[in-house]
């Protein structure tokens, strides 16, 4: 049995999973949640080390928390943003069975450049990344905010809401967001994309400045899935772009009942 917070929302047909990225927690998807609940019935997950799962035993490696996940959901679509699509990605190609289409949202299969990769991060801004979360935890999450916000057609107010919603659950432990920081740098599904074999649905913000939209778009061809770009979008269009967002979700999904 999962120890995972696992909160459930919507009266819909379409079961769904939601799982958020790196130092937030599930209440941060809230403003996509309110528009999709006739549409769905979704399962808010707050990953390990995050929110109302602080202390939860599970590690917070994507087959492990995909396994916890699938425990305690139904088979569903999996929506996965930023770190949280390394999450569904893994359910995807591990467990099939419990993964009826797979939504990455601002989420790529290898978060840092390479040499066959000009998509990525520098792999020094991970780096400091981590020394700065050692020295300074709290700085380190709103500069990274700063980013998630930046490029967006309201970076300032997106910027609040993220900091807001961040630490209203209670602060992540460092330790496990310092093993998420090991996990971006580290995780590279990009050789197994190919071997998806349901519906996959790509949503990229055009502005985003954490995750190139471009990597989104070749991961989406990787896949055989669908790629859809939100216009004026940072890192984080179900903020300001909720209903852009809902809209190109619900018109993916009533495709594949």
């Amino acid at each position: 049995m999962s120890d995972l917070h696992v909160e459930v929302h919507g009266t819909g047909p379409v079961p769904m999973v939601m799982v958020h990225g790196w130092a937030m927690h599930g209440g941060i998807l809230a403003p996509l949640v309110e528009r999709l609940t006739a549409h769905y019935t979704m399962h808010v997950v707050d990953l390990p080390g995050h929110g109302y799962s602080r202390d939860s035993r599970v590690p917070l490696e994507p087959g492990a928390c995909a396994r916890a996940i699938a425990a305690v959901t139904p088979p569903a679509v999996w929506l996965g943003w930023s770190m949280g699509g390394l999450v569904a990605l893994t359910a995807a190609l591990d467990l099939p069975e419990a993964v009826r289409a797979v939504v990455p949202m601002c989420a790529t299969p290898r978060f840092v450049r390479a040499d066959d990769w000009p998509h990525g991060n520098d792999p020094e801004l991970v780096r400091q990344l981590a020394v700065d979360l050692d020295v300074d935890y709290h700085a380190t999450i709103e500069r990274f905010i700063a980013l998630e916000a930046m490029g967006s057609a309201d970076p300032r107010g997106e910027a609040r809401r993220l900091k807001d919603e961040a630490f209203s659950r209670g602060e992540p432990d460092p330790r496990v967001l310092m093993e998420g920081i090991r996990l971006l740098e580290s995780e590279d599904l990009r050789p197994r994309l190919a071997a998806i074999d349901m519906p996959s649905l790509w949503i990229a913000g055009r502005r985003d400045r954490i995750v190139h939209p471009e990597a989104m778009r070749w991961s989406a061809d990787a896949a055989g899935g669908r790629f859809e770009e939100i216009a004026h979008a940072g890192h984080a269009p179900f903020i300001g772009h909720a209903a852009a967002v809902a809209d190109v979700l619900t018109e993916f999904t009533d495709a594949y009942p």
